[in-house]
């Protein structure tokens, strides 16, 4: 499967080259976003014109005349307009061959999506891809927080994979540190042995706090506490089995809220802070050895006290400078000894680079942490650590904001908990799901209550999420996220459910081997909005705009709404033609159902 723009390109980039010499990357074909213009341009006339030393419309005139000479025309219509503008209009049998899908004897190249291995027709790409998302602390509750990074990480993943990248997920949760030594020390030295599998684990950042706040007013606490955090950074045995226990316990809650999420991470995924843990005391020696204080255009060196590094310029200037105009410095161990989540970064991605042989790695997290992923990744740069053709790539995105306009929280100022929060939008899904018929009989069993208000639930969140500018802030509004009309989820599912309905209504299975229906204009803007997914897809991974996807599948919706009510189509007016609009219908729901898919959402067959 190739875009129209990469179809076109690959039939007539080597003859217009011929016409245009050297015509630079000019995009040679562009859609239009106006009908009346024809499918798509070739403007290049009017940019590679007085290079050439001949007038645009004569250019145009020229190009126009090498599309026309194709053995066989991609092209029912070529016009020039105004100083040399080439309108396009695509002929059938072109659409017809671009379109989304190969049937034999049914089957469809659409298939499932998102997961490895499945290129979709796609052709695979030698790439493998670490995507580093999500990443909660082990020791507090996931929370609105950690919404876009796993959902956004989530569908950056699903696309790679039907791109056909090899795609490995990270989660590099937060399983270290201090406050890992208190909970070992609350249950190891404060809690007897034998009620000790009774303490509930399931919120460990509520038992945090009471583990602070019993440190705090006693000293004997504090200093067992203390003993702890040394016992588990120097391995001891017993410490480390509490560790464990505290983790696994933990990991059991964040595995089902991804499981509820609909995020495809995995246990296996999980890499976290203890896994470098071993490696950082090394790397910072061995920094400091290969890039002494004085060293250019990177040196290691001690201020006031912590081990820094400082990068330059050619000309010796800092790279970075903090607010008083010094040169900002990457800590990487603390005065005390202590490592910092920098120096955790670091040993993270040489291991991604060297043992996980990435050619590009992936870091979703939120806008503020701009600054540190710069440093990161200049430092890696001038260590020499990427080799040809090895990319890092920040994906930042911004903050879920409350009705105040500030970021969402409970009304007593905390976090709002990412479960609670998913777990409403299904009860609010649940109670606007129309479950019985006119006249009073029941329309949906338990059980498929329980599915369509868990798909429509939570795809309404990840949709409201993922259809927004990545970059950009934006306000949380279930009444806004379920409404069944506009941008929606709910809308998108219900177009779904309705193709479905059709085709459950089809008196044969005749249409899997007929024609796309094209004659009528309704239903060639949906086979040209079809015939457009492969180059959407490649947009929407190009700078990782998925809203991209959002509007492409809403846009599917509403021209395939204006099709079924400008053409019948179990009614047809003749059998050959209600075969070519099922078919059609049959391919804008399979369209349709993959698109969602590569954003993390479910379908329901009913609604």
């Amino acid at each position: 499967m190739s875009s129209l723009c990469a179809a076109l390109e690959q039939s007539f980039g080597d003859k217009l080259r011929q016409v245009l010499g050297d015509w630079g990357s000019v995009a040679l074909f562009v859609s239009t976003k106006d009908e009346k213009f024809g499918d798509y341009q070739c403007n290049i006339a009017l940019s590679c014109a007085k290079r050439l030393g001949v007038k645009p419309r004569e250019l145009a005139e020229k190009i126009a005349e090498v599309l026309r000479s194709g053995e066989e025309s991609c092209f029912s219509e070529i016009t020039i307009a105004g100083p040399g503008f080439i309108n396009l209009r695509l002929s059938e049998a072109f659409l017809r061959a671009h379109l989304p899908a190969a049937y034999d004897g049914g089957s469809c190249a659409l298939s499932s999506c998102g997961k490895e291995g499945t290129v979709c027709g796609f052709a695979p790409r030698p790439e493998t891809v670490v995507v580093d998302y999500s990443s909660p602390n082990i020791a507090k509750q996931m929370h609105v927080g950690h919404l876009r990074s796993s959902i956004i990480g989530d569908s950056i993943c699903r696309v790679l994979s039907f791109l056909g990248c090899r795609v490995v997920r990270q989660n590099h949760v937060g399983d270290w540190g201090t406050q890992f030594g208190l909970l070992c020390a609350w249950l190891m030295d404060h809690t007897d042995a034998s009620q000790r599998g009774d303490v509930d684990l399931s919120n460990l950042e509520a038992l945090y706090r009471q583990a602070q706040a019993l440190a705090d007013e006693d000293p004997e606490f504090h200093e067992q506490s203390r003993r702890r955090v040394v016992a588990l950074h120097n391995g001891d045995a017993e410490t480390i089995a509490t560790w464990r226990y505290i983790v696994s316990k933990s990991l059991s809650h964040i595995e089902n809220t991804y499981a509820l999420l609909g995020v495809l991470l995995q246990s296996e995924d999980m890499r976290g802070e203890s896994f470098y843990n071993p490696m950082l005391s090394a790397l910072v020696e061995e920094l400091q050895q290969r890039y002494p204080a004085g060293s250019r255009p990177l040196e290691v060196a001690v201020s006031q006290g912590a081990t820094c590094i400082f990068m330059y310029d050619a000309d010796g200037k800092p790279l970075f400078k903090g607010a008083d105009d010094e040169p900002q410095p990457m800590i990487i161990r603390k005065a005390d000894g202590a490592f910092l989540y920098p120096t955790t970064d670091l040993a993270a991605l040489r291991f991604r680079l060297t043992e996980l042989k990435a050619d590009r790695v992936i870091y979703t997290t939120d806008i503020r942490q701009t600054l540190h992923f710069q440093m990161l990744f200049q430092a890696a740069a001038l260590m020499g650590w990427l080799g040809e053709g090895q990319k890092l790539e920040h994906v930042t995105f911004g903050t879920v904001l409350g009705p105040n306009n500030k970021p969402l929280k409970t009304r007593s100022g905390e976090n709002v908990k990412l479960a609670d929060l998913l777990h409403e939008a299904v009860d609010r899904a649940r109670a606007v799901l129309k479950t019985e018929d006119d006249q009073g009989q029941p329309r949906f069993s338990e059980a498929e209550i329980e599915q369509i208000s868990r798909t429509v639930g939570i795809g309404s969140v990840k949709y409201a999420d993922l259809s927004q500018n990545r970059v950009s802030d934006y306000v949380f509004s279930f009444d806004r996220m379920l409404a069944m009309e506009g941008n929606t989820a709910p809308y998108l599912l219900y177009a779904y459910a309705r193709i479905s309905s059709i085709l459950r209504k089809a008196p044969d299975s005749l249409w899997q081997k007929a024609e796309v229906a094209m004659a009528d204009p309704a239903e060639r803007r949906l086979a040209l909005h079809l015939a457009r997914f492969a180059e959407t897809v490649e947009g929407a991974a190009e700078g990782w705009r998925l809203n991209l996807l959002c509007d492409y599948a809403y846009s599917l919706a509403g021209l395939y709404m204006k099709f079924y009510e400008t053409c019948p189509v179990l009614s047809a007016s003749e059998p050959g033609l209600r075969e070519q609009r099922l078919r059609l219908c049959d391919l804008t729901g399979r369209v349709l159902k993959t698109v969602l898919s590569l954003l993390g959402l479910d379908v329901v067959e009913r609604m």
